[in-house]
């Protein structure tokens, strides 16, 4: 039988529908680009030659090492955990990897791999220091915060025990190639850092896994209680941002053809400082790849900024602190809550 419909019910169905109200967090991802224009603005008036596509590949370039830090930080904040620990294995990966395949003033000529196995040890040491913090904090139920500090304290004592406390200059061409070569005019770190960058956007927005990762930082109970595999999910995560460290350490190596006893020291505030300018909560499950790459391209672009205008780079950390103390004002008032 066929149902006829009340003049009331045809009117509802006819009647426009409301537009739905823009949502907040569509926007959030892009409150930085008017800051990075008008940085850009001000640094062309200083030096025309600011804004040239030669200096902003260079920027690209001078960002594409410490915003893979940024971008596993980002997705280790957002299951609700830090890892302060990259840093160093920004440094340790291509330490090892290099320390093991070209030989260092220490142990000599004497080697264990050969060149060609490089970038496979970085990536293998790197997913290593993940596999170690995520058993640490999820199995052995320690602080997170504690677990990946002296994390960060061993791996640098570590890195120096292998070197001899001497930079590693015989860098094989493989990582070389990754931190110096261009396809076209464009670097090849610069492709390989938005490749990860897009991957990590597509798979946190648009995959179940990527949904999987809000919900444990949301709230770890409610997730485990949907069936999410929580403890997986974190240690997975930190896996993850232990690769991405190595990357990006392996980038940074390249393009100064050498691995530095302190190389990755100090990043991890700057990392910090990226991802809380960018929109990504302190507090787990919230946050954007796409804000906290906006974040740390506007910290590397006032750093060239100062450097053209011949302010002083030590400039750069007040600058990078009150950056972080307006982000949270803006998130508290945009938001309505609080950062615990």
């Amino acid at each position: 039988m066929t149902q006829i419909a009340t003049g009331s019910d045809a009117a509802e169905a006819t009647a426009p529908r409301p537009r739905p109200a823009l949502r907040w967090g569509a926007l959030r991802d892009f409150l930085l680009v008017p800051p990075i224009v008008l940085v850009l603005i001000v640094g062309y008036f200083i030096n025309s030659s600011f804004v040239s596509t030669a200096n902003l590949t260079n920027v690209l370039t001078t960002m594409s090492g410490i915003a893979l830090l940024v971008l596993a930080e980002v997705l280790v904040l957002v299951v609700g955990y830090m890892d302060l620990s990259l840093e160093s294995t920004f440094g340790l990966a291509p330490g090892v990897a290099i320390w093991v395949t070209m030989g260092t003033a220490k142990v000599g000529a004497f080697t264990w791999a050969s060149p060609w196995m490089t970038i496979p040890i970085a990536l293998l040491v790197g997913l290593a220091v993940g596999l170690v913090n995520g058993l640490l904090i999820v199995r052995f139920g320690l602080n997170g915060f504690i677990v990946t500090l002296a994390m960060l304290i061993a791996l640098r004592g570590l890195l120096t025990f292998l070197t001899g406390g001497f930079t590693l200059t015989k860098i094989p061409d493989s990582v070389l190639w990754l931190g110096n070569s261009h396809i076209g005019a464009v670097p090849i770190n610069v492709l390989v850092c938005l490749a990860l960058f897009a991957i990590g956007y597509l798979a946190l927005n648009y995959t179940t896994a990527g949904r999987a990762l809000y919900a444990v930082g949301g709230n770890q109970g409610a997730a485990r209680a949907a069936g999410i595999r929580t403890d997986r999910v974190v240690i997975t995560v930190l896996i993850i941002a232990g690769a991405l460290a190595a990357i990006g350490g392996l980038i940074y190596s390249g393009q100064f053809a050498s691995v530095q006893v302190a190389q990755g020291d100090g990043m991890i505030f700057n990392v910090f400082a990226a991802c809380v300018i960018g929109g990504v909560s302190l507090n787990g499950g919230r946050g954007s790849v796409l804000g906290a790459f906006f974040g740390i391209l506007i910290l590397t672009l006032i750093q060239k900024l100062l450097s053209y205008g011949g302010v002083s780079a030590d400039s750069l950390k007040f600058i990078n602190g009150a950056l972080i103390l307006v982000a949270l004002v803006i998130t508290r008032i945009a938001s309505g809550r609080r950062q615990e």
